[in-house]
């Protein structure tokens, strides 16, 4: 069973993090935000902002996740925690389906649905989310979100804080740089460099 549970970050992206966590017979112990939300569905108590020191103390009691869509924002609370407590654990929904060769970082989402193929490399903080495809020997690096329906054909290596869109397919082989933006439904067949933004089908620079 573990701890209970910490979500760092109480809005939509949380609301299914909870839900994979309750999936687990995890209890979710209550959020942490720089104030409390207006917007509780699940009723959870507010416990404090997470860079607070007290609150920093408390989450040595718990397991935590950081629960937050925004990229950049992910990135920095998960960094910022792990310095100074426990790496956040995983959520990985069981309806998803991990080869056992699969290698897994830190807070890394795993959604219903989801496949990851044998000997991928995922690496922290990365979101895979619902029905998302990551096939064989496929490297996402740290921070990435592989959005929901998306399809990453084998040996495609993607850089950390990227995003690829909902129902974007990656041809074999291919590489994508860091921090860069694959448009929703784009088909992308050559390799893309850091930074870059591409939509359509074939893949186009915008």
């Amino acid at each position: 069973m573990g701890k209970d549970v910490v979500l760092i970050g109480y809005s939509g992206h949380a609301f299914v993090v909870y839900e994979i966590f309750l999936s687990r017979e995890r209890n979710i112990a209550g959020y942490c935000e720089p104030a409390p939300k207006k917007l509780n569905p699940f009723k959870l108590p507010y416990l404090g902002n997470e860079i607070e020191s007290s609150v920093i103390g408390r989450l040595k009691s718990f397991d935590y996740f950081v629960a937050v869509g925004d990229i950049a924002a992910r990135k920095k609370i998960h960094e910022q925690l792990a310095g100074k407590i426990q790496p956040p654990v995983n959520a990985i929904h069981p309806r998803s389906v991990l080869s056992g060769g699969v290698e897994i970082g830190n807070g890394v989402m795993v959604a219903p649905g989801a496949v990851i193929n044998a000997l991928s490399r995922i690496g922290d903080g990365v979101i895979c989310n619902s029905a998302s495809v990551i096939e064989h020997e496929c490297e996402i690096g740290a921070f990435a979100h592989i959005a929901p329906g998306a399809v990453l054909c084998g040996n495609v290596k993607v850089g950390g804080q990227s995003f690829i869109g909902a129902g974007a397919v990656v041809k074999e082989g291919v590489e994508i740089g860091k921090g860069v933006t694959v448009g929703a439904g784009t088909v992308v067949i050559k390799n893309i460099p850091d930074g870059a933004v591409v939509v359509g089908n074939p893949q186009r620079f915008i």
